[in-house]
């Protein structure tokens, strides 16, 4: 029997989101019911947040032992903890007797978590320490914090929920010789900001993926980004862009790993685009707003891009990093965090100027928020319909796909 004979039996078992699936149109956006209906949420949760890998941040936000942080996605909080050999360790904020948060303040230092409840004592590696008043037959290693997946790549750490996660090894690859050549491993955070969206994740993430906006909703970043324009046009300008990065001696990686999980692995699609002539980086009037990082000893006039995992996304300019986080709260809101990365030995006021690094970047985010959130008061219309996705739209129509991929009916072969 093949797949089509067990699809065929099992089709009239599908249920609403697997026919919300079948139905939708090539080519077009999603309909309303991927943004508004809670039992879709739930999926993409299931599907999507609690089975990929998540960049949450940079090493250096926990530079120190003891150092930890607290970082909540959906219904789910996490900490994040450095131990004394130097591992970063995640596990959930969840204590294995009654379920109370073991970890009460944001971020901070701390050797052990004691639950305010009846007092387990958590080391900060997750393990169970103590249990008072608990019969001597307790099994404390078998009552640690869940623990989750945890990686570390060039600087930057990526948990995962899933009890056996997708293969990290082309993200490992990938950002070696991506963000390996930025230096990314030596850098640290400048600032973090964090932007509330009146909005499904969705929207925010399709917002990002695709730069047909950026001309209307973007006019600064549109200044200095040559990806405001279709690809064909900026042919000339990417070539001389990789002529200078060759002539520096550096070799960046780009490749199109952007797939779905059928097959165990995680996607990750990495690109590069130019400046416009004259322009060194992404301020507001293109010159330099940092030192150089990693292999750069001169301004390449070019921007490299990387989408992984379906929620994370990163920039990387020769004097300074973005990270991009996607962060789903309800139904209909979700964040979306910045976080922007110098050189680990530059220093404010020295080195860079807060202001001037982190100006585009919020001026940017400050418009996809309002435009996102348009967006989605339109969408809460029971009238609205989906018109086709434009030319310049090819990433978000390849997410579109990638995602219907993940939450769709996973069929048995035989």
């Amino acid at each position: 029997m093949g797949a089509e004979q067990v699809f065929a039996e099992i089709a009239p078992a599908l249920d609403k989101i697997d026919k919300l699936i079948a139905e939708h149109r090539p080519g077009h956006g999603l309909v309303r019911a991927f943004y508004m209906d809670p039992d879709v949420y739930a999926r993409d949760m299931e599907r999507v947040f609690r089975r990929h890998w998540h960049c949450i941040g940079h090493a250096s936000i926990v530079p120190n032992a003891g150092d930890f942080e607290l970082f909540k996605i959906d219904s789910e909080a996490v900490i994040v903890s450095r131990t004394e050999d130097g591992s970063i360790h995640a596990f959930l904020n969840v204590c294995r007797h009654r379920g109370a948060e073991v970890c009460t303040k944001q971020k901070g230092n701390a050797r052990f978590f004691v639950c305010p409840y009846h007092a387990w004592t958590y080391s900060n590696d997750g393990s169970l320490r103590a249990a008072r008043l608990m019969p001597k037959d307790f099994d404390r290693s078998a009552h640690g914090l869940k623990k989750l997946h945890v990686r570390v790549a060039e600087g930057l750490i990526f948990i995962c929920f899933a009890d056996e996660p997708l293969d990290f090894s082309i993200i490992e690859q990938s950002l070696r010789t991506t963000c390996g050549q930025y230096g990314w491993a030596d850098a640290k955070v400048a600032h973090r900001e964090t932007y509330p969206v009146d909005s499904n994740w969705k929207l925010a993430v399709e917002n990002y993926v695709e730069c047909y906006h950026c001309g209307p909703a973007h006019p600064e970043y549109s200044q200095t980004h040559a990806l405001e324009q279709p690809a064909e046009k900026i042919v000339e300008l990417n070539a001389r862009m990789e002529q200078r990065t060759c002539a520096l001696g550096i070799d960046i990686a780009t490749g199109d790993n952007w797939q779905n999980s059928a097959q165990g692995q995680e996607a990750i699609h990495t690109f590069r685009y130019a400046l416009y002539d004259g322009v060194s980086s992404g301020s507001e009037d293109g010159s330099p707003v940092g030192p150089l990082m990693g292999r750069f000893s001169e301004f390449d006039g070019g921007v490299t891009s990387i989408h992984l995992g379906g929620t994370s996304f990163l920039v990387c300019y020769p004097d300074h990093g973005m990270i991009y986080r996607f962060i789903p709260k309800t139904v209909d809101s979700c964040e979306m965090e910045l976080i922007w990365l110098v050189r680990g030995d530059a220093e404010e006021g020295k080195d860079y100027d807060l202001e001037k690094l982190t100006w585009l970047w919020k001026v940017t985010t400050a418009e996809d928020k309002t435009i996102i959130e348009h967006t989605a008061r339109g969408v809460r219309s029971h009238y609205f319909v989906p018109g086709p996705i434009a030319p310049m739209e090819y990433n978000e129509l390849r997410y579109i796909q990638w995602y219907l991929d993940e939450i769709g009916p996973v069929l048995i072969t035989a």
